[in-house]
């Protein structure tokens, strides 16, 4: 008798060779689930148009999801939480931060975090009720039109071009990378590392764990023997 989980795998296997497309885990991402908004993506929006565009897609819960392949394991493509009477974004929208897509049009959100999109860096397209403006102003965006009562968000631009300011941001040794609409972050360039990236070399693995471990133990025999003289004395 096979064991659960080969069973469970060859069903998985079977059912992909006989739908032609890839199977996922079923709501592998909490975002695409109740979590957030139950039922699943609405047809016509933009993350179906966006999933029926991508050979290695499948529509799961409320989420496009990509199939394994150049960009990693299974991800988020495309998040449509419309018509899902959010007053606010839920915990695990931060799970959806691979989304090319995302939906957010009738939901009664009177305002989005300035962090929202955090880590969104592949986003290009953000679809939201007409009265939000567009995560880090107009600026932000190559394109920004009004359809619907929706406003639609394209093409965020790259914060790390042309702004003076931005390179008294990053220090000396690192380099500035988009971290979702708006927001750049600056990563150290190696072999620096450390507060500023003023730190050079690989950092010292050995050194450092092997002084953790020993002041560990040590801690820890005192510990016992403090406990053992007072179990003594009791």
């Amino acid at each position: 008798m096979a064991a659960p989980g080969l069973g469970l795998l060859l069903c998985s296997v079977v059912a992909a060779a006989a739908s032609g497309g890839p199977q996922f885990p079923a709501l592998s991402f909490r975002v695409c689930g109740d979590s957030c908004c139950a039922g699943s993506v609405r047809a016509g929006s933009a993350v179906a148009i966006l999933c029926a565009s991508r050979p290695d897609a499948l529509l799961q819960g409320r989420c496009c999801l990509d199939a394994e392949g150049a960009r990693g394991p299974v991800a988020v493509a495309g998040l449509d939480l419309g018509n899902c009477s959010l007053h606010r974004l839920c915990l695990d929208f931060p799970e959806a931060s691979t989304a090319f897509v995302v939906d957010l049009t009738d939901n009664p959100l009177k305002h989005l975090p300035e962090n929202a999109f955090q880590g969104f860096s592949q986003l290009e397209t953000l679809v939201l009720p007409e009265e939000l403006e567009c995560p880090g102003g107009s600026h932000v965006w190559s394109n920004i039109t009004i359809q619907e009562s929706n406003r639609i968000c394209r093409g965020p631009r790259n914060p790390c071009n042309g702004s003076e300011a931005l390179a008294l941001v990053c220090p000396e040794n690192s380099l500035c990378i988009p971290d979702g609409p708006g927001l750049p972050q600056c990563l150290c360039v190696d072999p620096y590392h450390g507060y500023k990236c003023l730190r050079q070399g690989t950092f010292p693995y050995l050194p450092f764990y092997g002084t953790l471990g020993a002041v560990t133990a040590a801690l820890s025999i005192l510990f016992w023997f403090t406990q053992r003289h007072k179990a003594k004395s009791s």
